[in-house]
């Protein structure tokens, strides 16, 4: 066992304690407090001055997909063939030895949620994984948590403007989308008619997201495109999340009332598309103030993973409560993509993956120190 002493620590999920200590063993946390017993012969870390968080959960990221720093031979983010691929997956392409989970890890950012780019109507499926290890078979904590989809200017660059083929329009983009959920819906009611039938892979996990196994989660920007996303979820039934989501604080009260959860970000970027003119650090907390269920992404290597506590500072700086920012980055998070029963707070029974800093983690100044995942120590700063 480690007990880490005289730490000023942030559980998320209850207030925060002064002089407290964190006991984990192995790959789990024991217990967090003030008045925590040690167990004789547990090691004892000194953290006197420090602070210790839980390890950020990025809910939106490309690591190990994009082909950063390395170009075409690397980019796996698309498979750009087809409008509809609902079927490809993004953990058969993620390269764990990439140079972006290092980057991650610097950030302390421990567990991610890695998604196909949004070239297509239907781009295929997410999954959630930590950020250490070399088998990504080993570090899968959801093989399949969430389906990409996608309205707006990437696809409709990449079909009617690049190629001058269907879809070429926002029309055509939710009649995509629109079909292909109909076209799953028929899919189902075969299958269970008859469940000898054969398996179509690619409509069969297009059937989770209408049974509400998964959400059908949405590249939006513009705000029309934000209530196209939830109208296509009331037609069919199916939970929805927005991604990126930058004219979100023009329909904050309706995301609230629909209670559509925001992946917001990145904020740390420019406007670099006509849908991205409204990005402002401000709107995390309007979303908050409105009651929105909001996470912070970085979009790696969009906004560079290893500086999302400055991202994290700055949605405070503009408005988001303190304790909302770091929620938002961390049980919120979790929350969001099914697993807040491993992490995203410090917790008994939860992985013990968790960062100590040298100050407060709104300050530019202030450094990670260490970076644990399942209670392993995966970056130290020099």
């Amino acid at each position: 066992m480690k007990a880490f002493v005289n730490a000023t620590i942030h559980p998320i999920g209850t207030p925060s304690i002064d002089q407290g200590t964190l006991l984990i063993d192995g790959a789990k946390i024991v217990a967090v407090g003030s008045d925590v017993e040690i167990p004789a012969g547990a090691e004892i870390i000194d953290c006197s001055g420090r602070v210790i968080l839980p390890g950020f959960v990025d809910t939106h990221t490309h690591v190990g997909l994009w082909g950063e720093s390395e170009g075409q031979a690397s980019y796996d983010g698309n498979e750009s063939g087809n409008p509809i691929t609902p079927h490809v997956r993004a953990l058969d392409a993620i390269n764990p030895r990439h140079i972006s989970f290092a980057d991650a890890r610097m950030g302390g950012v421990t567990t991610v949620q890695v998604t196909p780019g949004s070239a297509n109507a239907i781009g295929g499926q997410m999954c959630v994984i930590k950020t250490a290890g070399n088998i990504i078979d080993e570090m899968i904590l959801a093989p399949y948590n969430g389906m990409k989809a996608a309205l707006g200017e990437n696809v409709k660059n990449s079909y009617g403007n690049m190629r001058g083929v269907f879809p070429r329009t926002r029309m055509g983009i939710a009649a995509a989308i629109r079909g292909a959920l109909y076209e799953a819906k028929a899919y189902q009611e075969k299958r269970a008619k008859d469940p000898n039938a054969d398996v179509d892979l690619r409509w069969e996990p297009l059937v989770q997201v209408l049974e509400g196994k998964v959400p059908l989660r949405v590249h939006a920007h513009r705000a029309d495109d934000i209530v196209t996303a939830v109208r296509l979820g009331e037609e069919f039934g199916i939970k929805i999340q927005i991604e990126h989501g930058t004219d979100a604080a023009t329909v904050a009260d309706f995301l609230a009332e629909k209670q559509i959860p925001v992946n917001l970000g990145p904020s740390f970027w420019n406007r670099a598309k006509v849908e991205t003119q409204a990005i402002s650090f401000e709107t995390a907390g309007i979303l908050e103030k409105a009651g929105v269920s909001v996470s912070l992404i970085s979009d790696h290597p969009f906004f560079p993973i290893q500086y999302v506590s400055v991202a994290i500072a700055m949605a405070h700086a503009a408005g988001m409560s303190a304790a909302g920012a770091l929620r938002a980055y961390t049980l919120g998070a979790a929350e969001h993509i099914g697993v807040a029963d491993r992490v995203g707070s410090l917790e008994p029974g939860k992985d013990a993956d968790f960062t100590i800093w040298d100050g407060c983690p709104f300050r530019i100044r202030s450094h990670i120190l260490e970076t644990y995942i399942n209670g392993e120590v995966v970056y130290r700063r020099d």
